[in-house]
């Protein structure tokens, strides 16, 4: 075998032990967390957050997730919908001081939801569930939502998801999960937007305008040059019979 042939054999042996490690490397499970989707939302508006409820055991199902509110940053409304085999519970607690919202003074908020299966079903091995809750208005004095959850399982295992972020920023290892908070969308960058469009539309439409004019001109210029050159053939062939 000459040197080159073993270099180019060397070669593709490398390329494919590469891909074999990165397959590998790809096909190890990740950490499944329980996660909130999506995790940004705007201040002061009405959301639908979903839990996203992996089941990580091999051999265990998960038949309970339970959510528990900030009572610190109240949200006055949540709501659940309706899910097949499984029963949605809300547990309330007073507020001190009660909140003003909408003209309405409210007294009490919901401190946690829980969502238990019912016979026969659960969140089976390698599957995963979604669990929607509308919320709003979403508070306006933070920037995130610490929204931890308990996990339970068919076999009596409990994963409390509660840990909040880390000063830092690195993730911990139980971490809750997260809506993180954003301003309202300013009116004046609405409007901005709003003239930016505009502008341009009527842009298009002065280009449009220009091309048409300048199309038509040169049609009509190309017109007459046509014109033109035919009166000039009838004349040749005119003088030409003429001399003939």
């Amino acid at each position: 075998m000459s040197s080159s042939v073993r270099r180019g054999a060397l070669r593709a042996g490398t390329v494919l032990g590469t891909a074999a490690v990165v397959a590998v490397i790809g096909a190890a499970p990740a950490f499944a967390h329980v996660t909130a989707n999506p995790d940004t939302a705007e201040q002061g508006s009405y959301s639908v957050i979903s839990f996203r409820v992996p089941t990580e055991s091999e051999t265990a199902g998960t038949v309970k997730l339970e959510v528990t509110l900030p009572t610190d940053h109240p949200v006055t409304s949540v709501r659940t919908t309706p899910r097949p085999g499984w029963t949605a519970t809300m547990a309330r607690v007073p507020l001190d001081p009660p909140i003003e919202s909408h003209g309405r003074t409210i007294t009490e908020a919901v401190q946690t939801v829980i969502w238990t299966a019912e016979p026969g079903y659960r969140i089976g091995p390698g599957e995963f569930a979604e669990f929607p809750l509308s919320l709003g208005p979403l508070p306006t004095d933070t920037d995130r939502l610490v929204l931890p959850a308990v996990q339970t399982y068919d076999d009596g295992e409990v994963v409390a998801w509660d840990q909040p972020p880390t000063a830092d920023g690195a993730e911990p290892e139980r971490s809750a999960p997260v809506v993180m908070l954003t301003p309202p969308a300013d009116d004046t960058s609405h409007a901005a937007a709003a003239g930016s469009a505009t502008n341009a539309t009527a842009a298009n439409v002065g280009a449009t305008d220009t091309t048409a004019r300048w199309l038509g001109g040169g049609l009509l210029v190309g017109a007459l040059g046509l014109g033109v050159g035919v009166g000039a053939l009838l004349r040749s062939r005119r003088t030409r019979r003429a001399e003939s």
